[in-house]
């Protein structure tokens, strides 16, 4: 497993190995030696084309997400929101797929969405922390200030997502 650095500090791109056979393959997904980190659980969800999750970030007990996708192909977004960062209020998006074999590594502090660009679209996160429900916070994902082009206009998104927060909105609220 290789290691990418980004300009976001903390934030790393992983590109794994498959290794084939007659039967299929076989495909590391996470090397806790390369992460350096614990990870306390792992949820995985499924996606149709065109669904919108996120812009996703938790205030209470953050987590470091580590995602890969094991079907299909997303558009991975992050934004970060650690004030003191040089790279505050800015994005970075990549595209991870079952055949490229990447992983993103976002540190606590970024919201994280994605969007379904396969027919079907099955997601892997890994987290170093439990969900709190009291600290979750959605930034909204067609932001103005944020100018994420996710190259769909009309997404499928949640109530809970279509209703989030800008992002001075969030920033008014000081909550990081």
């Amino acid at each position: 497993m290789k290691k990418k650095l980004t300009k976001f500090k903390g934030l790393f791109v992983f590109s794994g190995e498959k290794y084939y056979d007659k039967r299929g393959y076989l495909r590391e997904v996470f090397l806790e030696k390369k992460l350096k980190k614990k990870i306390k659980f792992s949820i995985v969800s499924c996606s149709n084309k065109n669904v919108l999750r996120g812009m996703h970030y938790q205030i209470k007990d953050p987590q470091d997400k580590f995602i890969t996708v094991l079907k299909g192909k997303i558009l991975d977004v992050v934004v970060d929101l650690r004030k003191k960062s040089k790279t505050f209020g800015k994005y970075f998006k990549i595209e991870l797929n079952e055949k490229n074999n990447k992983f993103l590594f976002v540190p606590k502090g970024f919201a994280h969405g994605f969007l379904g660009l396969g027919k079907e679209n099955i997601v892997l996160y890994s987290l170093t922390n439990y969900r709190n429900s009291r600290g979750e916070r959605s930034l909204y994902w067609k932001d103005k200030h944020l100018k994420i082009k996710w190259g769909v206009k009309n997404p499928i998104v949640s109530k809970r997502d279509s209703k989030a927060k800008s992002f001075k909105e969030i920033i008014d609220l000081n909550e990081f």
